[in-house]
């Protein structure tokens, strides 16, 4: 296979994810099945692998920062660690026309959330939130625990089934859980989608989904690299407009697959 397509595409995929900020990976699966000519439940885990490398390339970076809250990542962690074979076993059960709907279906919403967000004067941030101690961090308390772990929960059937990193899911409840800044949700939320994906690919693989290594491993590569180039001139352009035009791709793809899937 030539893997010029898949370098592009996963540079693309990380041009995305760095320069919103999240979501970027949902871009994967369509792209790995109508630009790379894969199977569906190849796509997932090959998304999967993608989505949990540069998941931990970017926590790593943002960890530098001081950006990253470890604990309530570990805990979104955990609740994805232990949903996604979950997800893995509905995706397996799922024909690959269902998979494919559901998947475009979750793209619109997804789209339309960014362009709310991206209209929205603030952020509703704290709305049910943790207590915290003086620096700001969220306390483990047991109502806390409970919110986070069913957060990852949910995360964990999504990345399972459809291969998509939850960033779209995590980073609204960490902001309504907490009182965290959105940076660091955005960043907290990478730890969880990193752990969530290993265990995800882990049951796709179980499942007899296989991944190509070499084109599995260029489109990461490519993703890394975009996602660096992204976080680097985000603060150039305006962030609106930015998740507004990524808001249009992906609502685009998701109608676009809707209709393939219609024609077959």
């Amino acid at each position: 296979m030539n893997l010029l397509p898949a370098i592009i595409f996963g540079s693309f995929v990380g041009l995305s994810l760095g320069l919103t900020g999240g979501g970027g990976s949902i871009l994967a699966v369509p792209l790995l099945i109508y630009g790379l000519g894969m199977d569906v439940r190849t796509a997932v885990a090959v998304s999967l692998v993608v989505v949990g490398l540069t998941a931990l390339f970017g926590a790593v970076l943002q960890a530098r920062s001081g950006q990253v809250l470890w604990g309530a990542g570990l805990f979104l962690g955990i609740g994805g660690i232990t949903f996604a074979p979950l997800g893995a076993r509905i995706g397996a059960i799922l024909p690959d026309d269902v998979t494919i709907a559901l998947f475009a279906v979750i793209m619109i919403v997804v789209g339309g959330q960014m362009v709310l967000g991206s209209m929205a004067t603030e952020v509703p941030t704290g709305r049910f939130a943790c207590p915290s101690d003086e620096q700001g961090k969220p306390l483990p308390t047991l109502k806390c625990r409970v919110r986070l772990l069913t957060a990852g929960a949910l995360t964990g059937v999504l990345s399972g089934t459809f291969g998509v990193g939850g960033g779209f899911l995590l980073v609204p409840a960490l902001l309504l859980v907490t009182n965290i800044r959105i940076e660091q949700a955005l960043a907290t939320s990478l730890v969880a989608i990193a752990l969530t994906a290993a265990s995800g690919f882990t049951a796709n693989v179980a499942g007899a989904a296989g991944a190509p290594v070499a084109v599995t491993l260029v489109f990461a590569g490519g993703s890394a690299v975009g996602m660096s180039i992204g976080a680097k001139v985000k603060g150039r352009l305006s962030p609106r407009l930015l998740r507004r035009l990524f808001a249009v791709i992906v609502v685009g793809l998701g109608v676009y697959m809707v209709i393939r899937t219609v024609i077959g």
